[in-house]
């Protein structure tokens, strides 16, 4: 996954091009006052996540990610940036755009990892990200078409009940910069979703956190649509499929059992996995998993 993989070939082409020859990437002269953003695509259960891999200041983390996230610009539900870790202990760090902790993102990363690896087995890593206090534990295994990824998640600091009308199950799950209210309902049901377009943006301005989750879990089907609030953003997004949610669902699931469970989520664009250790009541530990694709790499062009 080098530059050369993106240059057109002209092997075998004659010195007078036909009408059909690729055309030449454009060079920065035909850019003229862009910033060039060197990146890659991945899907995670159909979550596209922009890994932008060259470097930037971080206070144009923000700007960038509006830009790229934009459906005439290269088009992707989140955007996050690749730097050298920090911890000793980590192999790669991870920086959102909006400051929160991305689970699909961080399994992204690691597909990428494995990716560019030389070797064929499952690829082990710790990931430093934004949102996270320590570096996350993740896996990836290259398969015949995409990676097979794994991520140990943060244990929620608190699992409450949320008094909301009408709803069958209600939770707030406390991190320290996030919180993600669960709620059981038809997640099609066009009254749910509407309350929780209110409910996220009324809460975006009383949490004080990076992200806030909107969950709607339908128990029944064991499906799940996820809404997910970054105000540093801007960005309210209906999301294919949600990492961070698929987590703390299976966090709240566990504590309603009060005992281990393993569980199969579906969402708009997917399957996630996730499984959680109870005991005493508590959670102690929280892992997901899906398969990921990396869809497109290149170079796209910022106008500030």
């Amino acid at each position: 996954m080098t530059r050369a993989d993106l240059r057109p070939r002209t092997a075998g082409i004659a010195r007078h091009r036909s009408a059909h020859a690729r055309p030449r990437r454009p060079s920065q002269e035909l850019v003229h006052g862009a910033r060039p953003i060197e990146f890659v695509k991945l899907s995670p259960a159909s979550n596209t996540t922009l890994l932008v891999t060259s470097r930037h200041a971080k206070s144009l983390y923000p700007s960038i990610a509006r830009q790229l996230m934009r459906t005439e610009h290269v088009h992707a539900e989140q955007v996050g940036f690749v730097l050298p870790p920090r911890a000793p202990s980590a192999q790669t760090r991870l920086h959102m755009a909006g400051d929160e902790l991305c689970a699909n993102a961080c399994m992204s990363l690691a597909a990428l990892h494995a990716a560019t690896s030389t070797g064929r087995g499952k690829l082990s890593l710790r990931i430093e990200t934004s949102g996270a206090e320590q570096p996350l534990h993740s896996t990836a295994q290259r398969l015949e078409a995409g990676y097979r990824c794994q991520l140990q998640l943060p244990l929620p600091q608190q699992i409450e009940p949320y008094p909301l009308s009408g709803a069958a199950g209600c939770a707030l799950v406390r991190y320290p910069d996030a919180v993600h209210l669960i709620i059981e309902c038809q997640a099609s049901d066009r009254a749910e979703r509407h309350r929780a377009r209110r409910l996220a943006l009324e809460m975006a301005s009383t949490q004080g956190t990076s992200v806030i989750g909107i969950m709607l879990y339908d128990p029944s089907r064991g499906e799940l649509a996820p809404l997910v609030n970054v105000p540093a953003l801007g960005s309210l997004v209906w999301e294919s499929s949600c990492g961070s949610g698929t987590a703390v669902l299976g966090a709240y699931l566990a504590a309603q059992a009060g005992s281990d469970i393993a569980a199969e989520i579906k969402q708009p664009g997917g399957t996630m996995h996730v499984k959680a250790r109870c005991s005493k009541a508590a959670i102690t530990d929280l892992w997901i998993s899906t398969d990921i694709q990396i869809v497109a790499q290149g170079t796209a062009y910022i106008h500030d």
